[in-house]
């Protein structure tokens, strides 16, 4: 099966647009272009779609490109054969094409090839094929004193090692035997000798063992990282005895080795023995340790880029004068101002609280400032001191009530490390770093996707295991996301920063330095024509980006637009058709809803991209994000301290795991939403039920104030058990599993009396 068959199976889509995507792809069109304005060549491939094509295509050319150097190097070594070349052809897997080659593999000289070269081989075959003869009676036959061989022992010991060898690089046994391991192996780990108090974080897998198949990828990656900060020590056992003498057994059949008292019988099925826990089993359990890890690589990465996307695709606040403050205690409450183009017009500090407790004082500048500036929208990190800056602004807006503001708490991750960035000092050469965190708090209220962009996603704390995964393999999927969501949105070419640019379909970092440049010498672009003139941004880099760059209030109103100029005549056909000026057209649904698609189809523009430009003008530079609304965290309550049980409150999801989700109440300490309680129904992917920045009710069922830890549901009719044992956060974490049990001891009885109170 070619590359374009088999990735139409796996996707269940048709070949041929696999083939039209693939192609596209090598020509160099980016997967948003594709998505938004080759629909009618993939037939609607969405840009989902098309990521998980691009992986795929990604990983079979490499693997093509690994067998066909596999095949090269065989076939001059004059090794293969017309079977080998089948089996190699079938190949389906990364590992089943090393399990074939393994015999082949150049290596190191090893004992058995030693054994070999002294002739033994014909001694392995001999009791192999004949296991009725006396082993050493026939190794008196194979003794050969220049090679070494002097006596029977290292004759036999000689074929020992070549039947090892031979029985360890069986593709067919190792498949099968790393398949059956998979399932009925377990992965076990134990605290290392004397680090049971420094190593007490990993507590939970002091002694732990779970069924390989069934370990979660969090669990599996707490593990791996405990073993790499050298606290844990894990190993793949059996669950059952009889599963080792399975493999044995196996490899014995396949062989035709058996236990019949004969001669050589003893001897083989020691030989068998030993290539099981000599070769075998250490290398299957090497495979099966990778396998779990790149599995759980890849549930992380997934978690990750799930997060990433719903971070970035958050509703903003809107063009609008923003008031941001950075709370601090001691150190004080930054302070800047942003117009709504995200321009620092001013910044202070003013300090409410403890030492200094200048409240009155503090309200002051903070009214004149907003009254100065015109301010709508207040911005306020959701760091230490958050809920007490938030009083403070609620209480300013009692004092003046003619202020019309909207406080906002927005969290604060990756400001900081956008502080200390090269980008952010040459934005602001002279502003101190702690304002500058200030300012991308303030701006990511306006617009989270135009400043989430500037910084590193694995800073912006919404990963699962981040750092223990494949950087690569992590790298090339966030860019994915910000690259799909930046172009899904557009950017107005005139106010977008860098950052902002370089993940336009077609741009890169040069080119959207250059863009900004040519902005600053030459003023605005007033059209999407002249932005040809930008340097290094040629032809086709032109035709990929310029449908997701607009050009607001511009001398074209479709540049305003996702229309792309190669379907300006398809606009002009319909005011054509209307009789409509183009500027009475735009936004007028009556009319374009009473055109026909089928009208405006031509041999180059098909029905998708006319419904597509029907829907632009019907609501043009449409934002896909939802409406913009706030979490309104209840008033007093600021400090676990507050929090009592059965308390109804609302928060905001700030990230989603496996096991479940973590949630803001605005107590400086997120609360854990288990999986079992996201829903009335059984969950088995917290994504499909919570996404990061949504807006949530839930309940309070557990707190531990010394230990800072809340738990709590979104099933809002459960009731908290008093004598229910709150599951530890890391638990919870890193064993779901075990955490659900903790759960459900006290909690089982709370549902059975929910159930007969419904």
């Amino acid at each position: 099966m070619n590359i374009n068959q088999k990735i139409a199976t796996e996707l269940s889509i048709n070949i041929k647009q696999v083939m039209a995507a693939v192609a596209l792809l090598d020509e160099g069109a980016t997967v948003p272009f594709i998505a938004r304005y080759r629909k009618e060549a993939t037939n609607g491939l969405d840009d989902t779609q098309l990521r998980q094509l691009e992986e795929r295509l990604l990983y079979l050319r490499e693997f093509n490109e690994r067998r066909d150097t596999i095949l090269k190097a065989m076939e001059e070594k004059g090794q293969l054969t017309d079977a080998l070349k089948q089996q190699f052809m079938e190949a389906d897997t990364k590992a089943r094409l090393e399990d074939l080659y393994l015999p082949f593999k150049p290596k190191r000289v090893t004992k058995a090839q030693i054994a070999r070269d002294a002739g033994l081989e014909a001694l392995a075959d001999v009791l192999l094929n004949h296991p009725n003869l006396l082993p050493q009676e026939e190794a008196k036959k194979y003794l050969n004193a220049e090679k070494e061989i002097t006596d029977v022992a290292k004759a036999l010991e000689g074929a020992r090692y070549i039947l090892i060898e031979r029985f360890s690089e069986n593709a067919d046994i190792i498949q099968l035997l790393r398949d059956y391991c998979w399932s009925h192996g377990a992965l076990t780990s134990q605290v290392q000798k004397g680090k049971d108090v420094e190593g007490a974080k990993f507590k939970d897998y002091f002694q732990y063992q779970e069924s390989l198949s069934k370990v979660p990828s969090h669990r599996a990656l707490a593990i791996f990282r405990g073993q790499q900060d050298g606290f844990l020590d894990y190993q793949i056992k059996f669950l059952h005895e009889q599963d080792e003498a399975y493999c044995i057994n196996h490899i014995a059949k396949i062989f035709e080795v058996n236990q019949l008292n004969r001669s050589a019988d003893a001897w083989l099925w020691q030989c068998v023995e030993w290539a099981w826990q000599l070769r075998l089993k250490p290398k299957i359990e090497a495979d099966l340790i990778m396998q779990l890890r790149e599995s759980s690589e890849e549930a992380a990465i997934k978690v990750f880029r799930d997060n990433l996307k719903n971070l970035l695709m958050a509703p903003p606040a809107g063009k609008k004068n923003t008031l941001g403050l950075d709370p601090g205690i001691r150190t004080g409450v930054k302070v800047v101002v942003i117009d709504d183009t995200g321009k620092l017009m001013s910044h202070t500090v003013v300090f409410p609280h403890a030492p200094r407790n200048d409240w009155a004082g503090s309200m002051q500048q903070l009214t004149a400032l907003c009254k100065t500036y015109n301010v709508d929208l207040v911005s306020i990190g959701n760091g230490t001191g958050s809920r007490e800056t938030e009083r403070l602004v609620a209480d300013m807006m009692k004092a003046t009530p003619d202020l019309k503001l909207i406080p906002v708490l927005v969290s604060e991750a990756g400001a900081s490390v956008y502080s200390a960035s090269e980008l952010a000092a040459q934005e602001f050469p002279d502003l101190d770093v702690s304002y500058r965190g200030a300012v991308s708090i303030a701006r990511r209220l306006q617009d989270p996707l135009a400043e989430l962009v500037k910084i590193d996603p694995k800073s912006i704390g919404v990963g699962q295991y981040q750092h223990d995964v494949n950087a690569v393999r992590l790298t090339r999927g966030l860019n994915a996301v910000l690259e799909d969501c930046v172009n899904a949105v557009g950017v107005d070419i005139n106010t977008a920063s860098v950052p902002l640019l370089k993940s336009i379909a077609g741009l890169n970092e040069s080119v959207a330095k250059n863009i900004v440049k040519y902005r600053e010498e030459h003023g605005r672009f007033k059209n999407r024509e002249s932005i040809k003139k930008v340097p290094r941004l040629g032809d086709k880099a032109f035709q990929q980006a310029i449908g997701f760059l607009r050009i607001i209030d511009g001398e074209n109103p479709l540049d305003a637009s996702s229309v792309h100029p190669e379907s300006y005549s398809i606009v002009e056909k319909i005011v054509e058709k209307t009789n409509l000026s183009l500027q009475e057209l735009i936004g007028n649904a009556n009319v374009i809803h009473s055109l026909k698609v089928g009208d405006f189809v031509t041999q180059e523009v098909g029905e998708m991209t006319v419904a597509d430009i029907f829907s632009e003008l019907k609501k043009p530079g449409r934002d896909p994000r939802p409406e913009f609304t706030s979490v309104k965290f209840q008033e007093g309550v600021e400090t676990l301290a507050d929090l009592k049980l059965g308390m109804l409150l609302e928060g905001m999801v700030t990230n989603v795991a496996n096991f479940g989700a973590f949630v803001d109440i605005g107590v400086h300490q997120d609360g854990l939403v288990h999986i079992s309680q996201l829903a009335n129904t059984f969950v088995d992917d917290p994504n499909k039920v919570v996404k990061v920045g949504q807006i949530v009710k839930v309940k309070v069922l557990e707190v531990d104030v010394q230990r800072k830890r809340i738990q709590l549901t979104m099933r809002l009719e459960d009731t908290p058990s008093k004598n229910r044992p709150l599951p530890d956060k890391n638990l919870a974490k890193k064993d779901p599993p075990r955490a659900a049990q903790a759960i459900m001891k006290g909690g089982f009885a709370d549902l059975l009396q929910n159930a007969l109170k419904r």
